[in-house]
């Protein structure tokens, strides 16, 4: 039974320098963090989902790190810019990011989580489709990558709703407020003590 009071989530890991892959998309350093000796948290978070998006490098990344597509049991949308041939497990889609989020807050048995990429993350934090985001932070610089927020990404006001040390990687769950709005314009002045 579908809820209408899905959220759409965010829940990804970063370096602390701010990236989320290598330039080629790696994730390989992701693997030999110190965790809590579990799932770091993964498969309680998992079960709340009810369907996945992701952008189409993401989608591809994923492939490459196994055999079996780890979302094969929830509904998966892959945002790609060009038509896709049909693929098993996933659904490619041109829509708009906020007419498929706002469609899937309303059908999905669960939260949307949006898996990544940077563009993504840029276009969901724009249309202000992002009810929470949940990083988890990996004790590493990777000095050049593919960063969680692209240069463009609109400032966005946070409220810090949980945090959690998880062996060596420290996870931090936010609710998103609003969008800032840009600086000098007179609604930020006005607010300004």
């Amino acid at each position: 039974m579908a809820t209408s009071n899905s959220k759409t989530i965010l829940y990804i890991a970063m370096s602390l320098d701010g990236y989320i892959a290598r330039l080629d998309g790696s994730v390989d350093w992701l693997f030999d963090v110190q965790g809590d000796g579990g799932d770091n948290g993964y498969a309680a978070f998992y079960q709340t989902i009810g369907s996945v998006i992701m952008g189409r490098s993401t989608y591809e990344e994923v492939l490459t790190l196994s055999e079996d597509f780890p979302y094969a049991d929830r509904p998966a949308y892959v945002l790609s810019r060009s038509e896709q041939p049909p693929a098993p497990h996933v659904q490619f889609t041109t829509e708009n990011v906020e007419t498929l989020i706002s469609r899937l807050k309303q059908t999905s048995e669960g939260d949307v989580w949006v898996v990544g990429g940077g563009q993504l993350v840029q276009a969901v934090m724009e249309q202000q489709v992002l009810d929470e985001i949940e990083v988890a932070i990996i004790p590493k610089v990777l000095g050049e990558g593919i960063p969680l927020f692209p240069k463009g990404t609109v400032p966005t006001l946070l409220k810090t709703i949980r945090t959690q040390t998880l062996g060596q990687i420290i996870s931090i769950r936010y609710e998103v407020q609003r969008s800032l709005v840009t600086e000098g314009s007179p609604e930020l002045n006005d607010q300004t003590p």
